[in-house]
């Protein structure tokens, strides 16, 4: 496990499972959302955050945590293991809603409420997004694939010696 990303509904724990498996494995981490968000709320380029991903999926160990559905097949195919969470909606919600206020190390900015749009995002998540990701997952089953079903399954899940174990 040298090239990890860790994908999933927003909430749902993707970048607490990502600090916890880089502190276990030593891997650098590269969050998404610090990538493509700037601090005054708005975004670099398409061009730019592709760049720059591509210089980081080239690098020879990694941690990448966030969706971005467009990029996610140019991450499946460099990467060697796969982190699903597909959590329950409330669960995400839940999640989503928890964080509120807290000053986070993988978003550039501390959010002070949930916005219609991004809650909505939330909720046709499963609708929406999943289907593709479960094709590309398909197209791409050579990969070592984990998938969470709740909250319990990512915190009980151990990282031994860099390598995962259930």
């Amino acid at each position: 496990m040298k090239k990890v990303i860790i994908i999933g509904c927003p909430g749902a724990g993707k970048s607490t499972f990502a600090r916890r498996l880089r502190d276990a494995t030593g891997l650098p981490l590269y969050y998404l959302d610090m990538i493509w968000h700037k601090a005054d709320k708005t975004n670099i380029t398409r061009q730019e955050f592709d760049l720059k991903l591509s210089e980081i999926v080239k690098t020879d160990k990694w941690i990448i945590d966030g969706n971005y559905g467009r990029t996610l097949e140019m991450r499946l195919i460099e990467c060697d293991t796969v982190f699903l969470l597909d959590l329950p909606l409330s669960v995400c919600l839940a999640g989503a809603e928890a964080r509120i206020g807290t000053k986070r190390e993988d978003m550039p900015w501390k959010e002070d409420r949930l916005d219609d749009e991004f809650r909505d995002w939330i909720m046709n998540f499963s609708r929406n997004e999943m289907p593709r990701v479960y094709e590309l997952l398909r197209k791409y089953k050579n990969k070592n694939i984990i998938v969470f079903r709740s909250r319990a399954e990512v915190d009980h899940y151990e990282i031994k010696s860099g390598e995962p174990a259930l």
